[in-house]
């Protein structure tokens, strides 16, 4: 399963958030019963509400630790995934092709999109005269790939 990896400070309050939604999460795998996963996630939420006034931030990370460390504890052998999340059946299942693979349509194919294929071709024009622009001295056969 990857994870993305975060870029710049995270802050406490978005930890917190971080933390409530995984839990909440994690009794979405536990409980499939609406009501048991809404009572649950009730009384996770007067937990937060309770604490949320806090300002002692030392007071604060402890108990965002203890969460972290609750939340490990009570983690769902298989945790339900949205399908297409990082985890999910259907993650990366669509293979988007790549532009080059519309060069080899063939030419009745191309017809039936005539506008299309005309403003392709006008901008792959555009882009190889920018690409000799900024690469003057590279070499002949990246110039010819098109």
């Amino acid at each position: 399963m990857a994870h993305s990896v975060p870029t710049g400070i995270v802050t406490h309050a978005r930890k917190v958030c971080s933390l409530y939604k995984r839990i909440l999460r994690n009794y979405e795998s536990w409980y499939p019963d609406f009501l048991d996963f809404r009572y649950e996630a009730v009384l996770t939420r007067e937990i937060f509400d309770k604490n949320k006034d806090i300002k002692d931030l030392r007071v604060a990370k402890k108990l965002l630790l203890e969460g972290e460390l609750k939340l490990e504890k009570i983690m769902h052998p298989q945790p339900l995934y949205f399908p297409e999340s990082p985890g999910g059946c259907a993650h990366e299942r669509e293979v988007i092709p790549p532009d080059w693979v519309l060069d080899y349509w063939h030419p009745t194919e191309k017809a039936m999109y005539p506008k299309y294929f005309a403003l392709r071709e006008k901008r792959k024009l555009e882009y190889m005269k920018l690409y000799d622009k900024q690469f003057p001295d590279a070499p002949k056969e990246f110039k010819d790939v098109h």
